[in-house]
């Protein structure tokens, strides 16, 4: 994986999730977006799904996080937001740096916007926490 390519923050952010530095107080949803972004700038989407997922988990189980159906690592809600990101990065926004991209989409910042694609029943399952399940209610845009 080529972090050159990287700003110096981005660089710093990642470095930091990756060693599960970053205080779970400071670990909000832009900070997902962000993560999502820096992971798919470096790969391919599906190599960026399975760092992220992989990153995700780790992050969590540091952090002593419950595992819910409401908290803990969520592969549906993981691969969609992935999906959200590379569709804004490919047909929207080329951006350099992950805070430049989240600027530039605030929709993505909408914690809420899964809800156009899944219907809570669907979405907040045990098989949607488990593997990745397509939304039922609108199509995730493509990559």
């Amino acid at each position: 994986m080529d972090r050159s390519v990287l700003s110096p923050s981005d660089s710093v952010f990642v470095q930091a999730f990756e060693s599960c530095a970053i205080p779970l107080s400071e670990w909000s949803h832009r900070s997902h977006i962000r993560m999502a972004w820096i992971y798919l700038r470096l790969l391919p989407p599906a190599e960026a799904i399975a760092e992220v997922r992989t990153g995700l988990q780790r992050f969590v189980a540091a952090h002593a996080v419950p595992d819910s159906l409401e908290r803990g690592y969520h592969e549906t809600i993981t691969v969609a937001w992935m999906r959200l990101v590379e569709s804004a990065m490919t047909h929207h926004c080329q951006c350099d740096s992950s805070d430049a991209f989240c600027d530039a989409m605030p929709h993505l910042l909408c914690q809420t916007l899964l809800r156009v694609f899944y219907s809570r029943d669907r979405i907040r399952t045990p098989a949607a926490k488990a593997g990745f399940i397509p939304p039922d209610l609108a199509e995730l845009p493509a990559g």
